[in-house]
C-alpha cells in the first residue's frame, strides 16, 4: 500500500487551509479561533461568499483583520465560546492553536455547541521526524514543523493522529472527514507516522 496520495494546493502557502477551503460550503456562517490577521476569513469571504467572524488574542492582528474587511472580536477563545448560542454557526475553525490551549477538551465541547460542524487542523507530534529527533537527541524534539526551545515554545499539549481519534470515539463524535498531510502532498499509508498535518471535520451525532 503506497503512502503517497494526490498533491494538494495551497491556499495562503498552507495546505490545511486549502483543505479548509475545500470543505467549507459557499455562503455558510463561519466563526475562525485563533484567526491571527484572518487571512483564511478573507478568502473565504471573497471565494465561498461566507458570512466570517473571527475571535483573536492579539489587538495589532485585529486590527490588520478589520482592516481586511473582517469581523473579528478581540478576546481569548476559551472565554468567548461561551457567548454564543447553540448551532450559532454552521463551522467552527480552529487551525494549527489545538495544541496551544489551555483546556482543548472544553474549546472542542464548545465548538460542537455552537457549530453544526468543527473543523480542526494541528500538527501531528507523532510524526516519524519528531520521533527520530526525540530518540537521537535525548531532548525535547526540534523539527521544522517543531522549530521551539522547550522553554519558549507556545505548545502545550503534544497530541497525534491516533490520540484525536481515540478521543472523537471516546466522546461519540462523528468524524465526517480526515485528511492528512505532509507537505503539499496529502497521506494515506500510516499517517500517525508519515503525516506532518491532520485535518478533521466532526459534527455531533
Amino acid at each position: 500500500m503506497s503512502g503517497k496520495g494526490a498533491l494538494v494546493h495551497q491556499i495562503l502557502g498552507r495546505g490545511d487551509y486549502a483543505m479548509i477551503g475545500e470543505i467549507v460550503e459557499p455562503g455558510s456562517r463561519v466563526l475562525d479561533l485563533g484567526c491571527g490577521e484572518a487571512e483564511l476569513l478573507a478568502w473565504l469571504a471573497e471565494n465561498k461568499n461566507v458570512q466570517a467572524r473571527g475571535i483573536e488574542m492579539s489587538g495589532a492582528k485585529v486590527q490588520k483583520a478589520i482592516a481586511r474587511g473582517v469581523s473579528v472580536y478581540q478576546g481569548d477563545l476559551e472565554k468567548s465560546l461561551s457567548d454564543y448560542p447553540d448551532a450559532a454557526f454552521d463551522y467552527v475553525i480552529l487551525s494549527q492553536t489545538l495544541q496551544q490551549v489551555l483546556h482543548p477538551l472544553e474549546v472542542l465541547q464548545q465548538m460542537l455547541r455552537v457549530g453544526r460542524h468543527a473543523i480542526i487542523a494541528f500538527p501531528n507530534f507523532g510524526h516519524w521526524r519528531v520521533r527520530w529527533s526525540h530518540l537521537v537527541s535525548g531532548r525535547s524534539p526540534r523539527t521544522p514543523l517543531f522549530p521551539y526551545e522547550w522553554y519558549d515554545s507556545p505548545n502545550l499539549h503534544f497530541l497525534t493522529i491516533t490520540d484525536f481519534e481515540a478521543l472523537a470515539k471516546k466522546r461519540g463524535w462523528v468524524v465526517e472527514r480526515e485528511v492528512f498531510l505532509t507537505g503539499n502532498e496529502e497521506v494515506t499509508w500510516r499517517p500517525n507516522l508519515t503525516a506532518e498535518v491532520a485535518v478533521f471535520l466532526l459534527r455531533k451525532p
